[in-house]
């Protein structure tokens, strides 16, 4: 996985408008979005470019290798999310 998100999400979808590859899910106008905390990457379909990273408001997205040791729970939850 490139790319991790966190629970400090607040789901405003600037992630998904700007990635390329639409591997940021769930959107507002599909199924469990209202369930979630937060949204999540789709390791397979992502491509690594980075576009996330600087629209997020929160600082919510981390690339894996960099991901805080307090968020390390995150990285197997958005593995998760597409299993």
């Amino acid at each position: 996985m490139a790319y991790v998100i966190t629970n400090t999400c607040t789901k405003d979808e600037l992630c998904i408008d700007a990635c390329p590859v639409d591997c940021i899910h769930p959107r507002s106008t599909e199924a469990r979005f209202a369930e979630v905390e937060q949204l999540y990457v789709d390791p397979a379909t992502c491509i690594d470019c980075g576009a996330c990273i600087p629209v997020c408001p929160t600082s919510s997205i981390f690339v894996d290798s960099d991901l805080p040791a307090e968020f390390a729970e995150y990285l197997e939850k958005n593995a998760a999310w597409y299993n």
